[in-house]
């Protein structure tokens, strides 16, 4: 065998691998109503992080949030004609229509509360979860063959309060998640201090409070995101009231948390007012992010190999308000929607270090609220 046939077989698998690799499509929510309310649809450029727009899918109000079923072709949002009303809001379900970004509406159903902010789709794709903020609920909806919504499967109310008098009077369900494992769906509620846990029922799309019910977050915390480690065994919450993260352990027999690490998201001599909002894994679990809005920045973590974060640095999120981030599959690539900035800033990850850094300057869309990456 001649010497350099080797190389010539590994250049060959390389320029494969590379031609084969295929640019994502992204979903952004513009969080407004009237004309200006729209799910954006995007090409993201993997090699130069360039986002070009595709779509502007206009049959939604004030589209908060967004999630993609498990096969990614459905994706369910937000619908509010009065985002935060009396009212109970809707969820919309959509099929996607090749990889152009188009959407077809399929149904609307109602999301059993107010201020609707977070929808996760479980990963057998039959259970579509949502969290009500104004009303501190969650409900859950049965998905049908066809990606369709059906009527509410279960609905659970909230209650109590906790020691912030301007901001925990009574309960504000902030998201739900479903674990890994897709033997539980845990809600995050801001108002209560509590990441309260219930059983799922995939099958028929329900859901119902598990024993313990929930886990306590730190006083005054108000807990709003959650997100699982890609190893299933931690939980990583971000507090929006103390601007902080707290780490929990999961244990997956019981559906129980444990809390293990609460680390602050703001540099030590800030005096301002900031609040958290989201947080994201790389998928390769070594890094951690989370957004403040109000000092507007990301906060970027390493992960130990027991699950507890240490801080790499806190960088400008080119934007005012940071919102929501997503990340690609190649953990190479960090997204930033700037909501009230009117911005969705692109970042790339250092692999070696976890640090950010800007890619070009950040594309303007009205009140981007959330990112989902279709790849």
């Amino acid at each position: 065998m001649p010497r350099f046939l080797p190389l010539v077989v590994a250049l060959v698998l390389f320029s494969t691998q590379f031609a084969n690799a295929k640019d994502p499509m992204i979903f952004i929510s513009a969080f407004a109503g009237g004309d200006q309310g729209a799910i954006h649809s995007f090409n993201f450029d993997l090699a130069t992080g360039a986002l070009k727009p595709l779509q502007r899918t206009t049959s939604v109000q004030n589209p908060f949030f967004l999630a993609l079923s498990p096969d990614k072709k459905f994706l369910y949002s937000i619908h509010a004609l009065k985002f935060g009303s009396k009212d109970a809001e809707e969820i919309a379900a959509f099929k996607l229509l090749g990889n152009d970004g188009k959407l077809e509406l399929l149904n609307k159903q109602s999301a059993k509360g107010s201020a609707a902010c977070y929808l996760h789709v479980d990963n057998s794709g039959k259970t579509v979860v949502v969290a009500n903020y104004s009303t501190g609920s969650v409900a859950s909806l049965p998905v049908k063959e066809d990606g369709s919504l059906g009527e509410p499967a279960s609905f659970v109310q909230h209650v109590g309060s906790s020691i912030n008098p301007a901001r925990q009077k009574e309960p504000h369900a902030h998201c739900i998640v479903v674990s890994p494992d897709n033997k539980y769906a845990f809600a995050a509620d801001l108002g209560l201090d509590q990441i309260l846990c219930y059983k799922l029922d995939s099958k028929l799309g329900k859901i119902t409070p598990n024993d313990p019910a929930f886990a306590k977050a730190p006083a005054g915390a108000g807990p709003r995101h959650l997100t699982f480690h890609p190893n299933g065994k931690k939980v990583y919450v971000i507090n929006e009231l103390l601007n902080s993260v707290t780490l929990f352990s999961y244990d997956s027999e019981k559906g129980s948390l444990k809390e293990e690490q609460t680390i602050s998201t703001l540099p030590n001599d800030f005096k301002g007012t900031s609040y958290c909002a989201d947080l994201k894994i790389t998928p390769d679990g070594k890094y951690l992010y989370g957004t403040n809005r109000g000092h507007d920045s990301i906060a970027c973590y390493s992960i130990g190999t027991d699950g507890k974060l240490t801080l790499i640095s806190i960088e400008p999120s080119l934007g005012k308000g940071p919102q929501n981030l997503a990340i690609t599959s190649n953990n190479g690539w960090l997204l930033c929607a700037n909501m009230p900035g009117k911005n969705v800033a692109v970042f790339r990850i250092d692999p070696k270090t976890g640090k950010i850094k800007p890619a070009g300057e950040p594309v303007s869309m009205p009140s981007p609220s959330c990112i989902m990456l279709v790849e």
